[in-house]
């Protein structure tokens, strides 16, 4: 009797989780024909636009989430979210799942993030990223300057300085661009532990390769990192970027370590 539940669970889920990334495709296209040109017609001034679409896309991943947590998909718990309430936030996250992103945007009011050309070039992404007046990783030299540039305007700017999503063996390695962002702007940085078990929508794992029971998720943001313990010395920029990635290297590999 068991094995049939568990087997019954495990179809559903695998159809519940076909449902939610269709309805996120179908949303996603609804955005871009439909929402965003209304918008572009009816705000005519370009900042208030892209708050709008901000907003806009912040309730839409916040309804996929309750989504798949309505499906039994996820379940997920947020703690510290408080901390969050605040203006002008670098935040930076471990990134061991495909939706980690619809996460943050759906619980961080005003957030900025950065995009990789696919999706601002994605038939279902491209239209609410451009809309947003995100931040494309095309800019080169310049994108760190964006990224300060967001900051100081009182955008929270998400970032994942991995780049990409935790490989499966689950070892994190971090690029330098997040430091760059807070040395160079002399940005305090937010960091946000997000832990999944089991894995699930992994690095080279497609969506229906779903685990054997439901997923649960944990959000946790937690106290801010000073960055002024980096550049306090006299240090280069560049060797107070080296020292604050060989630092949140430690912190996020020990904080993996811990919820496991």
């Amino acid at each position: 009797m068991m094995t049939l539940l568990k087997v019954l669970s495990h179809a559903w889920r695998l159809v519940a989780t076909g449902i939610s990334f269709a309805a996120f495709g179908i949303g996603g296209l609804v955005l871009w024909l439909i929402v965003f040109p209304c918008l572009y017609f009816m705000v005519r001034t370009a900042p208030r636009r892209v708050h709008y679409a901000r907003g806009i896309i912040r309730y839409s991943f916040r309804g996929f989430i309750g989504l798949m947590h309505g499906l039994g998909v996820l379940r997920y718990r947020l703690i510290g979210m408080e901390k969050l309430e605040r203006q002008g936030l670098l935040v930076l996250a471990n990134h061991p799942s495909l939706i980690d992103t619809v996460f943050l945007m759906a619980f961080v009011k005003q957030a900025d993030c950065i995009v990789k050309s696919g999706l601002w070039n994605n038939l279902f992404t491209r239209g609410p990223v451009r809309a947003a007046g995100y931040i494309s990783n095309e800019q080169g030299a310049e994108l760190v300057d964006a990224c300060i540039a967001s900051l100081q305007a009182g955008n929270n700017l998400i970032v994942f300085p991995e780049g990409t999503r935790t490989p499966a063996n689950g070892t994190i390695q971090l690029k330098r661009g997040a430091a760059n962002i807070a040395v160079r702007g002399v940005q305090n940085i937010t960091p946000v532990i997000i832990h999944c078990a089991p894995q699930t929508l992994g690095k080279g794992v497609p969506w229906w390769h779903i685990p054997e029971r439901q997923v649960q998720f944990t959000i946790q943001v937690k106290e801010d990192i000073p960055i002024h313990i980096f550049t306090e010395n006299g240090a280069s920029d560049v060797m107070a970027a080296r020292h604050v990635t060989e630092f949140l290297q430690h912190y996020f590999q020990q904080e993996k370590a811990h919820h496991a």
